[in-house]
């Protein structure tokens, strides 16, 4: 069964991630886009490194042809932000990228978008799983791929310098050339690095590289940018006395950023970095939106300056689109994706390190030193959170206890106020909060905290384990 999460469909390659599934999928797409008179729209296909990533690009390709809908091809590994943008310029209603994002190397997966590059609503994607439901292999209609082509259905396209130009027309690359920065590059055997080179070496940057050559395994690691999977990019930003690490996930709408002293700077103070930066020195205003796993600092900042936080479900749909309805400025999690106003309506690490170093450039501050500022005016706001495996039996017994009994452990802070909207999230009377939730991506639950130090965090988050029964996490970050 198909079943999408908050970041698309993603599944094990050779269990549930097989051409026969791309090829219901492509089908329940194409009964979609002609049921809502769309199919004359065209549809985008991109795809990243990930093993079958090329080759299920094509199947997809092949199906959708096959009905009638003109395909247009990025016959190249490309970043999902790249792939959104291109669903935007080429006017379609619909786009997809072949990548499972930051998952092990053994999934993959499908992300779908819908006009106006933006990740699909859950109705678009509950419509295409009740389709798949009823459907029969039978009913798939196919074209080859080269016949697809030579019938003018699947055109090849290339919208890399768009994509580019766009974001340099952003940024202030007057400023950023003249700060001479020197960066470390950590694509985590991903596709950001042609695009982010590009984008640097424009602005006179100094720009190395690590870990950039194709390997379907990611060298081992898990392709997303925390503080235990950029090891070796901490170790050579100070060895070489860089400005910054960037870290991009596999298929770079994330980011992860090591300082200059070698620290990783939390996607949480990333995000309030940048808000700050926009309100604070470029003088822009606007809102900020953020999914309930995310930092309340970005509230304390919203209402120093007169604007408001919005608190959405996890899943960058809801942050897009609430940041459409509030004309917010600036949207993200904790996971590190993230976008302005103005930019595509998904997430994008691209961007968001271009921007990074427009901040570093204007202020002509080190990221610790911007942290310190933001820490003086706005107090300490340090996350910890844990991620906990489970079986099908835990499952059940975690849902009655936490969203049927609804018990909470008998935590030593007053809790202001409890809500439901994604998982359980306590809110205490300190301004600290500890949410629970099961992971839309991964078979996970995830436990995040937040508090005034990072031990009392790390505190509470055991203190749920315990109260849960769990045992079998996979680390505290």
């Amino acid at each position: 069964m198909i079943e999408f999460g908050t970041g698309g469909w993603r599944a094990k390659i050779g269990e549930e991630f097989t051409k026969t599934n791309i090829q219901l999928l492509a089908q329940a797409i194409a009964n979609l886009m002609i049921e809502q008179g769309f199919d004359n729209k065209g549809f985008v296909i991109g795809y990243d490194r990930r093993f079958l990533s090329d080759k299920a690009a094509k199947w997809l390709a092949e199906v959708l042809s096959a009905n009638g809908i003109n395909v247009y091809f990025i016959e190249k590994i490309s970043p999902t932000p790249l792939i959104m943008h291109a669903v935007k310029e080429y006017g379609t209603f619909y786009g997809a990228a072949i990548t499972a994002s930051h998952n092990p190397a053994d999934y993959n997966g499908v992300k779908l978008f819908t006009k106006g590059g933006r990740d699909a609503t859950e109705e678009v994607t509950d419509e295409i799983e009740k389709k798949i439901s009823k459907m029969n292999l039978v009913e798939v209609k196919f074209m080859d791929f080269e016949k697809g082509q030579t019938n003018n259905l699947i055109k090849i396209i290339d919208p890399f310098n768009d994509y580019i130009d766009t974001i340099i027309s952003m940024i202030d690359t007057q400023s950023i050339k003249s700060s001479n920065m020197k960066i470390l590059l950590d694509p985590m055997f991903g596709v950001s690095k042609t695009s982010l080179q590009t984008i640097l070496i424009t602005a006179r940057c100094e720009v190395e590289t690590i870990n950039d050559r194709h390997d379907t395994l990611f060298g081992g690691r898990l392709p997303s940018p925390n503080t235990h999977t950029l090891n070796r990019l901490k170790n050579m930003v100070v060895e070489g006395n860089y400005d910054l690490g960037i870290g991009t996930d596999g298929d770079a709408d994330r980011l992860g950023i090591i300082d200059e002293k070698g620290n990783f700077i939390h996607p949480n103070d990333v995000l309030a970095l940048l808000y700050y930066y926009l309100l604070e020195y470029k003088g822009w205003s606007g809102g900020v939106v953020r999914n309930v796993a995310t930092t309340h600092l970005l509230d304390q900042i919203a209402a120093a300056y007169g604007e408001k936080c919005y608190e959405v479900p996890v899943g960058f749909k809801h942050i897009s689109s609430t940041m459409e309805a509030k004309d917010a400025l600036i949207g993200g999690e904790s996971s590190g994706g993230l976008t302005i106003r103005g930019h595509i309506k998904g997430k994008d690490g691209i961007f968001a390190a271009s921007i990074l170093i427009e901040m570093l450039s204007i202020t002509k501050k080190k990221l610790s030193e911007l942290m310190a500022e933001i820490n003086n005016k706005f107090g300490y706001y340090k996350a910890a959170e844990s991620d906990i495996e489970f079986t099908a039996k835990e499952k059940a017994a975690l849902i009655q206890k936490l969203f049927v009994d609804k018990k909470l452990p008998d935590f030593k802070y007053e809790i202001k106020d409890v809500s439901y909207q994604d998982g359980v999230k306590v809110y205490f009377e300190n301004d600290g909060w500890i949410i629970a939730r099961f992971s839309g991506t991964e078979p996970l639950l995830r436990i995040f905290a937040e508090m005034e130090t990072r031990q009392k965090a790390v505190k509470l988050i055991n203190e749920m384990k315990e109260f849960l029964n769990l045992n079998n996490y996979k680390s505290v970050i």
